[in-house]
């Protein structure tokens, strides 16, 4: 039985890497080079994958729970600038740049990763360089998603991103339990706790939404997405 479990994991894992957007124009045969090369890792929350400023040699692919990539100032305040899950990929800007980290990645929740050395993935670019057209896709995207939370930061007040934020949260659930705590919500939508608190309760004022500790419903969401704009 438990060689089963092992050999389906092992096919879970290589299904992921092929979807992910680094990869899933490469072959069977690449897929599974970058995947013997790879090892998982199990975490619990507050686990930390990496710290701003350590040396990077690996990126990492989210198997299952939420890992959180956020910036710390000096006074300890916190933005988180994303939230992976399933699927998602991260780690990857000093593959190309051979810089430092810029941001920590934190486990929210216990989560499960695998863990690629850059070595083979250079390797592969280095055979095939028309292969980095896809990394081009992957960091314009990157670029999108900054300029959007650059916007949110211009042109929405604190219940604007909050509300968007909560959105994004709920996905397409209109009941939906919190992944996170208040604190960590706050960095999301970067103010502080109790301005993000404030902007719930007007919103369950208004009835758009209805809290019961930290599962939400989404009452109304037409206003909500408005607010979000």
């Amino acid at each position: 039985m438990q060689e089963e479990l092992a050999c389906a994991a092992v096919a879970d894992h290589r299904a992921l890497l092929a979807e992910v957007a680094l990869f899933n124009e490469l072959d069977p045969d690449q897929i599974d080079r970058i995947h013997d090369s790879a090892m998982s890792r199990a975490l619990q929350r507050g686990d930390v994958l990496f710290s701003e400023g350590d040396e990077a040699n690996h990126l990492f692919v989210v198997i299952d729970g939420r890992i959180a990539i956020a910036n710390k100032s000096i006074d300890g305040r916190e933005s988180m600038m994303a939230l992976m899950e399933r699927g998602d990929l991260f780690g990857e800007m000093p593959l190309f740049d051979d810089l430092a980290r810029s941001a920590e990645a934190r486990a929210l929740e216990p989560s499960s990763v695998i863990q690629i050395p850059y070595a083979p993935i250079r390797a592969l670019y280095r055979n095939q360089p028309e292969l980095l057209w896809h990394v081009v896709a992957l960091l314009a995207q990157r670029l999108r998603t900054t300029d959007e939370a650059l916007a949110d930061s211009v042109f929405l007040d604190v219940q604007g991103r909050t509300a968007k934020r909560l959105l994004e949260l709920a996905g397409d659930q209109e009941e939906f339990a919190l992944p996170i705590t208040q604190e960590e919500l706050a960095g999301m939508v970067g103010a502080s706790r109790e301005r993000v608190n404030k902007s719930i309760a007007s919103f369950i004022r208004l009835g758009w939404i209805e809290q019961n500790d930290r599962r939400y419903r989404i009452t109304n969401r037409e206003q909500l997405e408005r607010r979000s704009r």
